[in-house]
């Protein structure tokens, strides 16, 4: 009978994926349920607790898919996008911005080289954090999807050029975690898609890719292979038709892409520890990497000190496309969640975009290098760009879902859209 009551409790559950996104509401919805049915919990004390994780654990990977998988018309977000919010504090380079927008909290968070990391209310425009004891300039942030969905908590983790990363709670205003074990400056960091973010990976100018379990706080794995600093680092999106192995490190072919000063792009294996490609092609610097997702899941986005965007093919290990219109160094690229038209019938999108130290955020259609679709000018380098989708209010008449953020060179936020 139990069995039974379970069952009906969790498909009564799956509602909850669409009426309620905090742990809170759940909980009360799971409470009432187990009155009605009259469900005899005997040793099971802690039930609604164990409910509430399971929930809201695939309400996190629900969230992530429903992410990946939403597209927008690019010509709508051409023609009536705008400068709807920047945000003024940092005196100087914005390297990093990551933004949390899940259940009711619309928060963006900044690294500068003014040595601080901070905290928006993207609603009221407002500076409401402020960390500096870094005590050195803050090369990337991310908001820990870890400490989220499985302690409820705001937690923002930064990588520093004193050779650290740390772990803050912007809410309680606290440190809670510091891992120190590279020698050299940190710099790209990105936590793993699978796993509800359980696993975080570092690159570092001590030439190594790091990767951490954030619930332990322990070193599980040091790659070696760059002959110089390695600045950006990714994780492979999270995949719908993927077996979860919990056993393992995420398992199922889970890869990290990292772009390093040596010129190139390497692909390892996370479960093998193996590197599996490297690709050569920049003459500069690498900047920024990004997997693509969906139809795009076998691609790479990589932008160089040598002004260029480039497309990869893993498949086959070789270049697909490059885009050299920027004047300047291209420090950010992004594969962006619009579609050109209607009529494209797919689960991809083919427009991509990058923010260059020329002050320029240019959009590409990836099926030719030739065709430049639009171009935002900014008065100052482009160091950093995110696409979000926000919450309408009264700071952002925007009619659409999509919006764009970037950090500046001069220290300044701005959100487009």
């Amino acid at each position: 009978m139990f069995l039974f009551q379970s069952l009906e409790v969790g498909y009564l559950l799956g509602f909850c994926f669409y009426v309620s996104q905090s742990a809170e509401e759940i909980q009360f919805i799971i409470h009432h349920w187990i009155r009605k049915l009259k469900i005899k919990l005997g040793w099971i004390y802690d039930f609604d607790k164990l409910v509430v994780n399971y929930v809201m654990f695939y309400l996190f990977l629900f969230y992530l898919i429903q992410q990946a998988n939403t597209f927008f018309m690019f010509d709508t977000f051409r023609l009536s996008s705008k400068l709807v919010n920047k945000f003024i504090g940092h005196n100087d380079i914005v390297y990093s911005i990551d933004f949390l927008g899940f259940g009711d909290n619309q928060f963006i968070c900044s690294g500068s080289y003014d040595q601080t990391i901070r905290v928006w209310n993207v609603e009221t425009c407002k500076q409401i954090k402020s960390f500096n004891q870094h005590l050195g300039w803050a090369y990337c942030v991310k908001f820990s999807p870890y400490h989220y969905y499985n302690h409820r908590k705001n937690v923002i983790c930064s990588s520093s050029s004193n050779n650290t990363i740390n772990f803050w709670d912007f809410k309680n205003n606290k440190q809670l975690d510091i891992f120190s074990e590279h020698i050299g400056w940190v710099s790209g960091i990105k936590f793993s898609s699978f796993n509800c973010g359980k696993y975080l990976c570092s690159g570092s100018a001590d030439k190594t890719i790091c990767l951490w379990d954030v619930e332990t706080s322990k070193l599980l794995h040091v790659f070696h292979g760059h002959k110089e600093t390695v600045w950006c680092i990714d994780i492979s999106p999270l995949q719908s038709n993927k077996n979860f192995n919990f056993g393992a490190i995420g398992g199922n072919g889970y890869t990290i892409c990292s772009g390093s000063f040596d010129k190139t792009i390497r692909l390892w294996d996370i479960e093998t520890t193996k590197q599996l490609t490297r690709f050569k092609g920049h003459d500069g610097y690498v900047r920024s990497v990004k997997y693509g997702s969906n139809g795009l899941i076998n691609t790479v986005l990589s932008g160089s000190e040598d002004k260029s965007i480039r497309l990869w093919d893993i498949r086959y290990n070789k270049q697909i496309q490059a885009f050299n219109r920027h004047t300047d160094q291209v420090w950010a690229v992004q594969y962006s969640p619009f579609i050109i038209n209607s009529f494209e019938v797919s689960n991809n999108s083919n427009v991509i975009c990058s923010g260059s130290r020329d002050g320029k955020i240019r959009f590409w259609d990836i099926r030719s290098n030739k065709n430049e679709l639009y171009v935002i000018k900014e008065n100052n380098g482009i160091l950093c760009l995110k696409f979000l989708q926000l919450k309408k209010n009264r700071n952002n008449n925007s009619e659409y879902g999509v919006n764009l953020c970037y950090g500046t060179k001069k220290g300044s936020i701005h959100i487009w859209g």
